[in-house]
């Protein structure tokens, strides 16, 4: 073991090994109590509960888990989500997440722990992101050593980067994701520089755990097959190679298939035929090496050129054919995505629609990676330096991530772990050179002595002048500078010289060095801590803001409305509301909803989207075709919530638009100079709308006959206001984010309930006002 100062005497080397291996778990127990520590935020400025939109159905689905059993979940059938249609979860969904939940659930009362499932949903996230510290930590030490490890771990445990998604509360897949991922890597790492058969099915095993628990699998489906390839490209095959890729897509992929949501997948579409191609690959470079060990030279050649054009034809034939064929399925919508920022715009707005699924912005990189962005790109430099096997996989997976991470503000998580990865090790490096005492021992230069005697001083004044001559020739040594002592001392060493002294002279250099190291540190726990408190920590279904005196001031509109429909509506009400919110009427008011989060059924979608962008006499027909008994709508033009309804109502516009061209246009939607606006200079349609008056019904009254302005769009609201004629106000929220309305019957006379309406206007105003009688005259 190396050491920067010399230990004492009389220290055996186990005693010493003993003590680091100790020093490091206790590292590594610190680093894990900070990351689950940095994650409770949110359950001390608020309190335990489920944020977000995605968590709220896991968090039902587990509490049929925990509450009925395994089987009971995997055959469940939920007749209350996208009604009338329902939805099979368990065939729908990725059950590890559940199911990790219900492991713990029951092994917590199996000790006689009665502690309640949502507190372990809550905080699932926070323990599984001690376990990526540890991950990390291991596929660091593969890269460089264990120093590098604890680095690694130490930035994934507080980065925002994956706190994001893994605070207490956020009970969503990626919660044991990244976790599955490192390791999975890790093992991969392992199984590729032991040739061991045991860590490729380790690595398959916690590939089928994260199949079973993300979608996101298919990077790792990807990820490491491209490893392989190139690996193979370089010439760089070899046993090792051949038995950890075999191990791991062969036991990988049979038990991936087991996950009813994923079936024959991985050997039906085009997302996993990579995987499946260079395992074929791999079989014939084997076979070349074996076939290559029984022939000559020449015959090896003429075989290999004739079976190389033989295999090429007859696999790109076979997958043409099946892709044509329809056996192979094609590439999916979000994947096109991935390479045509502008595609899912054109082709499938509702998944441009969702803000997730934008591309990133430069100032979000150093949001969630802070100063560890500029440390990434020195960290892989290094990597180069060495090129050894595991150094190419982080290369890889470095590219990959960059570039997926510009196009998608979500897979800004993929990146993170490489860029922990890549940064500790471009750290540590700093670090072991300039905390080493040990000064660079720089010998000056001597004349050898001259050993031939038999040499006489005319040919050694020849000799003498014949150098001096080729050295005025070749023109003055060139100077030194600092990218020519870089270069120098990253250049590789010719064999047989001796290495070039490395150091670093004097102890000022190392202080400078070291202490600017700490501060960027110190700025980077304090970067860290600040954005998780302040920005990732905030449930959605909960907001605050701050009163004049610096108090906190907790807004509740969500919870206020969800408690109200689950305590005055039937259990049979039908809520229709943007799918946004449909995981949280069905976990919170626990009432049936046309559309939520899952997303499946465009069409369905652009029902609700038709029903919000139309007017009253075209929506109603929609809302009793589908039973509508309440219109659930979030509006913050007068609190300046920006994430309401009318800011998404475009996209409510476009993805109508694609099912309906002929009756959704949106440029109706827009004033004649292209402008999107609320106040009277709105184009009539936009007016009309049913999202729109549900979105400023009454609004004006707030004002006391002042002009009302919206907040979030900074307009101001025509003193009259909307009317509605087909919907009453049932219920609004003390701040009046959530707005509900309840669908009127049909008139029992039959007639337009419009008619109607004017009708018990003016018979109201008859009765307040009767005409005054005359008296008779005498």
């Amino acid at each position: 073991m190396s050491t920067a100062y010399p230990l004492p005497t009389g220290l055996s080397p186990a005693t010493v090994n003993n003590t680091a291996s100790l020093l490091r778990i206790v590292a590594l127990a610190l680093i894990s109590g900070a990351a689950i520590a940095s994650r409770l935020f949110a359950v001390i400025n608020f309190e335990s509960i489920i944020h977000e939109f995605d968590p709220w159905f896991n968090y039902r689905a587990t509490k049929v888990l925990a509450s009925k059993g395994f089987y009971e979940f995997w055959n469940w059938f939920d007749p209350t989500a996208w009604y009338p249609l329902g939805r099979v979860v368990g065939g729908t969904v990725y059950p590890g997440l559940m199911a990790t939940s219900g492991v713990i659930y029951n092994i917590l009362h199996a000790l006689n722990l009665p502690v309640d499932i949502r507190n372990v949903c809550v905080l699932l996230a926070p323990g599984f992101s001690a376990l990526t510290a540890w991950a990390t930590y291991m596929f660091t030490k593969e890269m460089k050593d264990e120093s590098a490890g604890l680095l690694a771990a130490a930035f994934i445990g507080i980065v925002p980067g994956y706190i994001s998604r893994s605070v207490a509360g956020s009970y969503d897949n990626e919660a044991i994701a990244i976790f599955l991922l490192m390791f999975t890597f890790f093992c991969w790492i392992k199984a590729l520089k032991q040739g061991s058969a045991l860590f490729g099915t380790i690595a398959a095993v916690f590939y089928f755990y994260m199949v079973a628990a993300w979608g996101g699998y298919v990077f790792i489906t990807n990820m490491i097959p491209l490893h392989a390839l190139v690996l193979m490209l370089m010439g760089r095959f070899s046993h090792r190679l051949y038995v950890g890729y075999c191990s791991w897509y062969v036991v990988g992929t049979l038990a991936s298939m087991q996950v009813p949501f994923v079936g024959f997948q991985p050997v039906s579409t085009s997302e996993h035929m990579g995987a499946l191609g260079v395992f074929g690959l791999l079989q014939i470079v084997a076979f070349t090496q074996f076939v290559r060990s029984h022939l000559s030279s020449t015959q090896f050649r003429s075989l290999l050129n004739v079976g190389l054009f033989v295999v090429g034809i007859v696999g790109t034939a076979a997958f043409v054919g099946l892709t044509v064929k329809g056996t192979i399925a094609p590439w999916t919508g979000r994947f096109y995505s991935l390479w045509d920022t502008g595609y899912a715009k054109k082709y499938i707005p509702i998944i441009a629609s969702v803000s997730e699924h934008q591309p990133t912005a430069w100032p979000a990189f150093f949001m969630d990676l802070q100063f560890l962005i500029f440390l990434f790109p020195a960290g892989v430099v290094m990597c180069f330096l060495e090129l050894r096997d595991e150094h190419l996989f982080v290369i890889i997976y470095a590219a990959l991530a960059s570039y997926f991470a510009g196009v998608m503000v979500r897979l800004m998580l993929a990146l993170t772990p490489v860029v922990c990865v890549a940064s500790a090790v471009a750290l540590s490096s700093l670090l072991d050179t300039y905390i080493d005492p040990t000064e660079p021992d720089v010998a000056e230069e001597q004349v050898p002595a001259s050993t031939d005697t038999t040499t006489s001083p005319a040919q050694a004044v020849t000799t003498t002048s014949k150098k001096a001559k080729k050295a005025a020739a070749a023109g003055p040594p060139p100077a030194s500078t600092p990218l020519t002592n870089l270069i120098a001392a990253t250049s590789p060493v010719k064999k047989g010289s001796p290495p070039p002294p490395k150091g670093i002279f004097g102890i000022d250099a190392r202080l400078v060095v070291v202490l600017n190291t700490l501060s960027m540190l110190f700025f980077f726990v304090f970067h860290c801590t600040w954005v998780t408190s302040n920005a990732y920590s905030s449930p959605s279904v909960v907001l605050a803001s701050q009163n004049q005196d610096g108090s906190q001031h907790i807004i509740d509109d969500f919870r206020e409305a969800y408690y109200w429909l689950r305590q005055n509506t039937p259990e049979t009400a039908v809520v229709m509301s943007w799918w946004d919110y449909g995981y949280q009427i069905a976990g919170m008011a626990d009432r049936p909803t046309l559309v939520d989060n899952n997303t499946w059924n465009n069409t369905h979608i652009a029902t609700v989207g038709k029903a919000m962008s139309s007017s009253e006499e075209v929506a109603y027909p929609i809302l009793r075709k589908h039973d509508v008994d309440y219109v659930l709508v979030i509006f913050g033009g007068l609190l300046g919530y920006s994430g309401d309804d009318i800011n998404k109502f475009l996209w409510m516009v476009r993805i109508a638009q694609g099912v309906w061209p002929d009756e959704i246009q949106e440029p109706n939607y827009f004033t004649p100079q292209g402008e999107y606006r609320v106040d009277d200079r709105a184009s009539q349609t936009m007016k009309e709308s049913l999202m729109y008056k549900m979105s400023y019904y009454r609004f004006a009254e707030l004002f006391g006959g002042q002009q009302a302005t919206d907040r979030v769009r900074q307009q101001v609201l025509p003193k009259v206001g909307p009317t509605l004629d087909y919907l009453d106000e049932a219920f609004t929220s003390e701040n009046w984010i959530v707005r509900i309305y309840q669908v009127r019957k049909e008139d029992p006379l039959g007639r337009d309930l419009k008619s109607a309406n004017a009708f018990e206007k003016g018979k109201k105003r008859k009765r307040s006002k009767p005409q005054p009688r005359r008296r008779a005259v005498a």
